[in-house]
C-alpha cells in the first residue's frame, strides 16, 4: 500500500478531529448536565472526561497540521515529532484530571451526606453516551485505516475507552437505583483509573519514541522479510528502526554478489527501500548500506589501502613484467580482509598467442603472491569493438 499524500493525512486529521470536537462537546454538556439533575457523581465525572476529550482532538488537529508539513531546513527529517510532542503534553493533563477527580470521590466516600442518589436521566444520558463514542471510534477508526495513521488510531481507541466508561458509569448508575448508594462514587473512582490508565500509556508511548524506540520484533521480522524477498540481496544485518508520531523510519545493511556493478548495488538499494515504504505501512524513511560481504563477521578491510594506493602498489610489482603496463582498467574488490584484483587486457594483442596471455596472466599472480594485501588475481581480455570495425 502507497503511503498517501500528507494532504490526505491531513484531510482526515482534521475531519474526525472537528467531528470528534462537535460530539464530545455535545456529549459533555448532556452528561454533565444530565449527572446534575439525575444526582450521578459518576455521570458528572464522565461529563468532564467527555470535556476534556475536547483537548485530545485540538492536540491531534495541531499536531496533524504539523506533522504533515514537507521538511524543511530546521526539521530535515520532517515534523512527526510534534505528533509525539502533543500525545506527551495529553497524556499529562489527563493524569491531572484523573488525579483530582478521582481525589474528590474518594473524599466522598467517606462523607456519606455529599454522595449523590443517581435518578433515571442519567441512566439515559449514560446510554446516549455509550452509542455516540462507539460511533465515533469507527469513523475515525476508518479514516485511521485508510491513511495509515496510527496517531488517528490511537485516538480512535480513546474514543472506544470513553464508550467503556461509559459502560461503568451505567453499572453505577443501575447499582445505586438499586440501593446501592456507594456504587455511584466508586464507579466515579473506577473512571479516574481508566483515565489514569489512559494517561499512562499515552505517556510511555510518547517517551518511548522520544528516546527512540524502535519497531516491535515482530514488525521487525516483517521488515526483514520484506528486504529479503529484493531480487539480490543474499542477506539482511545491522537492521535499526526507530518510532516517531506513529511512523517509522529504517537504516540497514544488505549484502548482496561482491562482484556486481555499483549501479546494479544502487539498483537493488532502491528496490529495498521501495518495497518497505509499500508494504511495512508504519516505514516512511529508509536508508540502505549496500555490503559486499556481512561486514559484522567477515574480517575488516579498514587497513588496507584506497584505490590510488593500491594501484600504485600494483604498478611497482608489476614493473618488470613486460605488456601489464597495457591494462585497460583494473577492478578492486575488497573482500575478506585483502583485495581481489581483477585487470583487463585487450583482446587482440593476444588473438594469435593464448599461450603468452596466459604466461602474462601467471607471472602476475606470482608477483602479488608474496603481498599480504592481495589475496587473488583474475585476468580478463576485452574487445575494443571500435579497434575491430563492428
Amino acid at each position: 500500500m502507497a503511503d498517501p499524500s500528507r494532504q490526505q493525512r491531513l484531510q482526515a486529521v482534521t475531519r474526525t478531529s472537528l467531528v470528534g470536537a462537535v460530539v464530545n462537546l455535545v456529549l459533555s454538556a448532556l452528561k454533565v448536565s444530565a449527572g446534575v439533575l439525575g444526582q450521578s457523581y459518576a455521570l458528572i465525572v464522565d461529563g468532564i472526561h467527555s470535556l476534556s476529550d475536547l483537548l485530545s482532538d485540538a492536540l491531534v488537529w495541531i499536531a496533524g497540521r504539523q506533522a504533515s508539513q514537507a521538511p524543511d531546513q530546521e526539521h530535515p527529517y520532517g515534523h512527526a515529532r510534534f505528533e509525539t510532542l502533543a500525545t506527551l503534553i495529553l497524556g499529562m493533563l489527563l493524569a491531572a484530571v484523573a488525579i483530582g477527580i478521582g481525589w474528590d470521590a474518594l473524599q466522598r466516600l467517606f462523607k456519606t451526606e455529599t454522595l449523590l442518589q443517581p435518578g433515571g436521566i442519567a441512566l439515559v444520558a449514560a446510554l446516549i453516551s455509550i452509542l455516540a463514542k462507539e460511533w465515533l471510534y469507527w469513523f475515525t477508526l476508518g479514516y485511521a485505516r485508510r491513511v495509515g495513521s496510527e496517531m488517528l488510531r490511537a485516538n480512535a481507541w480513546h474514543h472506544r475507552t470513553d464508550a467503556i466508561s461509559s459502560i461503568v458509569v451505567l453499572v453505577g448508575v443501575v447499582g445505586t437505583l438499586l440501593g446501592l448508594d456507594y456504587l455511584d462514587a466508586i464507579a466515579a473512582i473506577v473512571v479516574c483509573g481508566m483515565i489514569a490508565k489512559i494517561a499512562w500509556d499515552l505517556i510511555w508511548e510518547a517517551i518511548r519514541e522520544l528516546v527512540d524506540t524502535g519497531l516491535r520484533p515482530d514488525r521487525l521480522k516483517v521488515v526483514r522479510d520484506t528486504i529479503r524477498a529484493v531480487g539480490g540481496v543474499r542477506n539482511v544485518h545491522m537492521l535499526r528502526t526507530r518510532r516517531y508520531g506513529g511512523s517509522a523510519s529504517a537504516d540497514v545493511h544488505v549484502q548482496v554478489d561482491p562482484k556486481i556493478s555499483v549501479s546494479e548495488g544502487h539498483m537493488i538499494t532502491l528496490l529495498v527501500e521501495k518495497r518497505l515504504k509499500n508494504e511495512v505501512d508504519e516505514v516512511v524513511d529508509v536508508t540502505v548500506h549496500i555490503d559486499p560481504e556481512d561486514d559484522e563477521r567477515a574480517t575488516p578491510c579498514q587497513g588496507l589501502p584506497p584505490r590510488s594506493e593500491a594501484l600504485a602498489r600494483l604498478d611497482t610489482l608489476w614493473s618488470g613484467i613486460p605488456g601489464a603496463g597495457r591494462r585497460d582498467r583494473t577492478v578492486l574488490h575488497y573482500l575478506h580482509g585483502q583485495i581481489d584484483v581483477e585487470t583487463f587486457f585487450p583482446l587482440n594483442r593476444y588473438r594469435d598467442d593464448v599461450d603468452q596471455a596466459q604466461r602474462l596472466a601467471k607471472r602476475l599472480r606470482e608477483a602479488l603472491a608474496g603481498d599480504a594485501v592481495f589475496r587473488q588475481v583474475t585476468v580478463c581480455l576485452t574487445v575494443d569493438a571500435q579497434k575491430q570495425g563492428t
